[in-house]
């Protein structure tokens, strides 16, 4: 390709591919990054051809003629067939936006294409009286074929049997566009595909999370009932050591505990009796009644407060005893304890004299 003549019109980076020439199927990279898709126009031959440099190779050096057809087989893929190169070529964009904007400059080109040659071949019957009348006779070689074959030999002059390789050629890429159909249907299933696979493993991982939440918070609940049982025993326990050391305080220090208990309430009574009779309806009382009622009632509250005084004390000494007969357990328990040491140490040392005793002559 010679710089000076041809220059490029547009650029743009894509990941290409070309069809695997033996399935017609497959899509074969071209590399591993993206390359350079440029758009050249040759002035001297007045062609346009799309072209990707790859290292020191031409990876994509395709002639744009009136009969290609670019499609886009994704929001970011698109590919064209070539029969003269007889291949497909295909371009992942980063974005729709690229694919959108080299779709749209391939029309631009393939109408640019075909004004081109349409020119050419005017300036053909103007140069060429003989070539004139077969253009006159012969439709242009994309349009030869919808006449038939049978008419295509009728008009043809024995100076026009040269566009019997661009019949081949013609075929070729009808055969070639045959299988664009199912390579662009295999592409849409690819990617399919692979979004199938994508949500499968969210779910997956979805699913896997939801089971590990479901485990721990089977686990926090065992935790949470396990707890709750041993709140229980423990209230349990705590109630059957109050009750036996209620049981076996003194009957003096209990008998005097509901004594001064009723105490209270019946002098409580009689406070509220006298606070009655004081604050209801009074048919001119005395000044000395009064005065004597209301000395009462100050005695009595007086006494109350006393009894509720030695009622705590007598709590207090309750617990003290309680808390001292626990100390007095615990330190039989070590007595206990060490009197068992003993003996054991007592009947190591008898057993211990027996076989001396044995063993003496």
């Amino acid at each position: 390709m010679s710089t000076a003549r041809e220059q490029p019109i547009f650029s743009t980076r894509a990941h290409v591919f070309q069809i695997d020439p033996a399935t017609k199927r497959n899509w074969i990279p071209a590399g591993k990054h993206a390359l350079t898709v440029s758009y050249f126009y040759d002035a001297t031959r007045n062609v346009y051809r799309i072209i990707s440099i790859g290292g020191a190779k031409a990876i994509i050096n395709s002639t744009v003629t009136p009969n290609m057809t670019f499609t886009k087989t994704s929001q970011k893929f698109g590919q064209w067939a070539d029969s003269r190169a007889n291949t497909v070529y295909g371009l992942g964009f980063a974005s729709e936006q690229h694919l959108t904007q080299f779709a749209e400059k391939f029309q631009e080109v393939k109408e640019a294409a075909r004004l081109a040659r349409e020119k050419s071949q005017d300036g053909g019957e103007l140069t060429s009286p003989a070539l004139g009348l077969a253009s006159h006779q012969v439709p242009p070689s994309p349009l030869v074929s919808a006449n038939g074959p049978g008419e295509e030999k009728l008009f043809r002059s024995q100076s026009a049997d040269a566009p019997g390789p661009t019949e081949r050629e013609r075929l070729k890429k009808m055969l070639s566009e045959g299988s664009v159909g199912e390579v662009q249907w295999e592409a849409e299933f690819f990617a399919l595909q692979d979004s199938n696979n994508k949500l499968a493993g969210a779910l997956r991982e979805a699913n896997a999370a939801a089971a590990q939440w479901r485990q721990q918070l089977e686990a926090q609940r065992a935790e949470a009932e396990r707890l709750r049982q041993r709140v229980a025993e423990l209230e349990a326990q705590a109630a059957s050591e109050v009750t036996p050391a209620s049981e076996k305080e003194g009957p003096g220090q209990g008998q005097s505990l509901e004594q001064l208990e009723a105490l209270v309430q019946t002098k409580d009574q009689e406070i509220q009796t006298l606070k009655s009779q004081t604050g209801g309806p009074r048919e001119a009382p005395e000044a000395a009644e009064r005065e004597e009622t209301q000395q009462k009632v100050q005695d009595l509250e007086t006494r109350n407060t006393e009894l509720e005084h030695q009622l705590r004390a007598m709590e207090r000494s309750l617990e003290e005893a309680r808390a001292e007969r626990e100390r007095a357990r615990a330190e039989v328990g070590r007595a206990a304890q060490l009197l068992d040491v003993r003996l054991f140490e007592l009947s190591e040392l008898r057993e211990g004299l027996a076989r001396l005793a044995e063993a003496a002559p």
